[in-house]
């Protein structure tokens, strides 16, 4: 696939021109560690615009980043589910202690190990 020509289109609308270049770089993301899902978007039909379009379609004045990566996944791949890790490393870059994760779950609620901060 061209993911220039694909992703360079012309933005349209607001919404759409706010969220695109957070998207793209996910959908590349996912395109690099995944070639069905890159041959999922290219074999579809469909254009960014539309799928940006989608994105923020019912979204009202705001929406997560998560739930941008979910529905543009769905757009092209409507199989594919998007979860995401997120850790804080306290202890900046000196490696003294290890990073707090959280850890989405299916049940669409989040879990917090704090196990290594207690761990004195």
């Amino acid at each position: 696939m061209d993911r220039e020509k694909y992703f360079g289109e012309k933005i349209e609308g607001r919404k759409e021109q706010a969220i695109a270049s957070a998207v793209r770089e996910a959908l590349e993301s996912f395109c690099d560690q995944e070639p069905e899902f890159e041959q999922a978007i290219e074999q579809s039909g469909k254009t960014f615009q539309e799928c940006l379009k989608e994105v923020v379609n019912g979204c009202g004045s705001c929406l997560s980043d998560i739930e941008a990566y979910r529905r543009a996944v769905k757009f092209y791949f409507s199989t594919a589910t998007v979860s995401f890790r997120m850790t804080i490393d306290l202890s900046g870059d000196n490696g003294a202690a290890k990073p707090i994760t959280m850890t989405e779950t299916k049940k669409d609620t989040l879990s917090i190990s704090l196990d290594d901060l207690l761990d004195f």
